[in-house]
């Protein structure tokens, strides 16, 4: 199999994006691409990651829609959907499929339009991730599963629900040096503790936003990097996902992350390296108790620990694991199709050294890890320069 490599990312800014329909963002996030890559040619294949699309606005088949926009006539053009996971779903299949040695050139986008419906409806679409026929039908929305995983958690170690406000704390604090971040306002502890309650014991500040907006990667084999971008490539060191039960009541452990901790394991594995190897971590937080689960599932802390790193300042941009380091979810935006594909357009950013004011010195290993549902269905990569 060949080595493959990132050589042209592009984003749109997140946040209500009205003006913009489905092929509008994702043209923009595939023409940053390849201008930042340097390339004019049409990619071989197009993987779109997308969740909510057939049911908030109305429209399928986005692999035809986009491409028919973009002018690439004829080209390989498929949708791919995990949920929130289906940004990192969607850079999987374009690693295998240059990996492979079937195609050359693979452009990967992930796009969501979330807020042109009513939050009812948005919620309702977002909830068809977990299990329609024994939560779904009882009501249960992802705010109220990750409530349940929340209070048990702070149940089971007892931990003060406080104690999960330097997630929101450092995202925020990071989110204000991104220009395409929806939230660039200062949290603090004493904000976090005032924040209105949504599903107890989950606040505002826990929680990402219902958003818009469009990223995009170009990949290649490595091989061929350099006759294609004079982009320094950044190298796919590791792709792996792994499954767990889609609801959450049928899991061995509630506050065990297994999808997580496999599909890490054998992202470890395809790129021979340890946690204590990663230098930048963009986890998925899409509520501050997915944070720290991701983080202890991950290896990064023990079971019950993960709060831990977050109040002692080690996932902070100068600490022993930095994590969202451009806002995360709740900072920057949580597309949720396009989530993953933002996530590792942000290791890539500083791998590259790109990153300004949020650099991670000397940064050279990063990982991604994105979940769909409670913890269905997640994808971890690696990358390094």
């Amino acid at each position: 199999m060949r080595q493959v490599a990132a050589i042209g990312i592009g984003q749109t800014s997140i946040g209500e994006l009205w003006q913009f329909g489905l092929r509008e963002l994702a043209s923009q996030a595939l023409k940053s691409a390849c201008a930042d890559a340097g390339i004019d040619r049409q990619p071989d294949a197009l993987f779109v990651a997308n969740m909510l699309a057939s049911r908030v606005s109305s429209q399928a088949h986005l692999g035809a829609l986009i491409a028919d926009y973009m002018g690439w006539p004829g080209i390989e053009a498929t949708t791919v959907e995990a949920a929130c996971a289906s940004g990192g779903a969607a850079f999987q299949a374009g690693v295998r499929a240059i990996a492979s040695g079937m195609v050359d050139l693979v452009a990967v986008c992930g796009v969501e339009k979330m807020t042109d419906a009513t939050p009812d409806v948005t919620t309702a679409a977002l909830a068809t991730a977990a299990d329609a026929e024994f939560e779904g039908i009882h009501g249960a929305t992802f705010v109220a599963l990750n409530a349940l995983v929340m209070r048990r958690y702070m149940h089971e170690y007892g931990i003060p629900h406080a104690a999960f406000g330097p997630f929101s704390i450092n995202a925020h604090a990071n989110a204000r040096n991104n220009p395409n971040a929806m939230f660039k306002t200062n949290v603090t502890q004493e904000s976090y503790n005032r924040a209105p309650m949504i599903a107890d014991p989950i606040n505002l500040l826990d929680s990402s936003p219902i958003c818009d907006g469009a990223g995009a990667i170009l990949l290649c084999p490595l091989e061929m990097a350099a006759d294609l971008s004079p982009r320094t490539p950044i190298r796919v060191l590791a792709s792996a996902s792994a499954t767990d039960t889609i609801g959450i009541a049928d899991r061995r452990n509630l506050l065990a992350l297994e999808a997580g901790r496999m599909s890490a394991q054998k992202a470890y594995a395809q790129a021979s390296l340890a946690p204590e190897d990663i230098d930048v971590f963009e986890l998925h937080d899409a509520f501050s108790i997915m944070a720290a689960l991701s983080l202890e599932a991950a290896g990064f802390a023990d079971y019950g620990k993960g709060v831990d790193l977050a109040g002692s300042g080690d996932i902070a941009l100068g600490g022993r694991i930095p994590i969202c380091t451009m806002g995360g979810l709740k900072g920057r935006g949580h597309p949720v199709g396009a989530t993953g594909v933002y996530e590792l357009i942000d290791v890539i950013t500083q791998l590259r050294g790109e990153a300004g004011a949020n650099q991670v010195r000397d940064a050279t290993i990063g990982m991604a890890q994105n979940i769909g549902g409670t913890g269905s269905t997640i994808v971890t990569h690696i990358l390094g320069v």
